[in-house]
């Protein structure tokens, strides 16, 4: 796959609507071409202590954020076109259709694929954490659940198997 779009989500709570952060890594004939983070204001607008000790994001960070849809509009021409690549695409596709329901924006549905489910493929034995593949693939992930560096680590998976 040469040409795709890596995407990352971090919520606030166990609601999948709840997106707190996002990052997209866009890869053109298999370069690295663009990349995006933002903070999200969540929706519902609150966050749960474990969500919390997993990326970092409390309120106080987003409390200043765009909402959703302003964030998607910037990310939007970006990966016009381009399949969505993430690692456990199940979450990521799942929060990306929640949002879109919460702000009642019509779903284009996008082309998902996973690098999670094409890990256990290439290397059926052991974990498939993210930070796990992305160092098979040659990329040391620093800054795990943040989501522009889980979205550059999936991308580097995806150079190397997808």
């Amino acid at each position: 796959m040469k040409d795709f779009a890596a995407i990352d989500f971090e919520t606030a709570n166990t609601e999948r609507s709840s997106v707190c952060s996002v990052g997209i890594v866009v890869y053109r004939d298999g370069k690295k071409v663009d990349d995006f983070y933002s903070l999200i204001k969540p929706e519902p607008e609150y966050y749960n202590y474990w969500c919390s000790q997993v990326h970092g994001l409390t309120a106080e960070d987003t409390d200043n954020a765009p909402i959703f849809p302003d964030v998607w509009k910037q990310i939007e021409p970006k990966i016009v076109g381009l399949p969505l690549v993430a690692h456990n695409k199940a979450f990521d596709e799942s929060c990306l259709k929640a949002v879109f329901r919460v702000y009642q924006m019509d779903y284009p549905g996008y082309e998902f694929h996973c690098t999670c489910i094409a890990s256990r493929k290439v290397w059926p034995e052991g974990h498939h954490n993210l930070d796990i593949i992305a160092e098979r693939c040659g990329y040391n992930l620093e800054n795990h659940h943040h989501a522009l560096a889980d979205a550059e680590a999936c991308a580097a998976i995806a150079v190397k198997i997808l």
